[in-house]
C-alpha cells in the first residue's frame, strides 16, 4: 500500500506546487512522472535492504536464480524512475515499465495466495493487489509522452 499512498501523495503534492506557480509542474502529466519516479525509488530500496528477503521469497519457486531476479527487478525500476523523467526516454520507460509490471505480477499473485509478508505486514489480498497493479500500469503509461490528453 505504501507505494500507491507515495504514487498519490506525491503526485497530488507536485501538481499543487504546479498550480502555486512552479512551472515546471503546470499540467497533470509532469506532476505523474515525478510521483512515478518516487514510487519506483521506495520500491526499488525494497530490493537490498530488510525486505529483500521477503521479496525473494515472493519469486516462484520454479524460477532460477530467485535472488538474481530481485537484483534484477530493482536495477530496472532506478532505471525506470530516472528514464520515466526525460523527455527522451520517458515513452520506452513507460512501456517497459508496464511491462516489468506485468512480468512482476506473478510474484504478487504467490504472494497474495500464500499469504506472505513484506516487513513483517501482510501483502494486500488478491483482489487489492490486482487493482494496484492495474493503477501501477496506468500511472507509468499516462505519465508517457505516448498519451496527450
Amino acid at each position: 500500500m505504501a507505494p500507491f499512498i507515495v504514487l498519490a501523495g506525491s503526485w497530488l503534492l507536485f501538481r499543487c506546487l504546479g498550480l502555486a506557480g512552479l512551472s515546471y509542474f503546470d499540467g497533470w502529466q509532469t506532476p505523474l512522472q515525478a510521483a512515478v519516479a518516487l514510487m519506483l525509488l521506495l520500491t526499488a530500496s525494497a530490493h537490498w535492504g530488510s525486505r529483500r528477503p521477503d521479496l525473494i521469497r515472493m519469486v516462484p519457486p520454479s524460477l532460477p536464480k530467485r535472488e538474481w531476479i530481485v537484483s534484477a527487478t530493482g536495477w530496472l525500476e532506478l532505471a525506470g524512475a530516472a528514464a520515466i523523467l526525460i523527455p527522451l526516454t520517458a515513452t520506452a520507460a513507460a512501456i517497459c515499465l508496464a511491462l516489468l509490471f506485468l512480468a512482476m505480477f506473478p510474484a504478487n499473485v504467490r504472494a497474495a495466495r500464500e499469504k506472505l509478508t513484506i516487513g513483517g505486514r501482510p501483502v494486500p489480498g488478491l483482489p487489492l493487489r490486482t487493482l494496484l497493479q492495474l493503477v501501477f500500469i496506468a500511472a507509468v503509461l499516462l505519465a508517457s509522452p505516448i498519451v496527450q490528453l
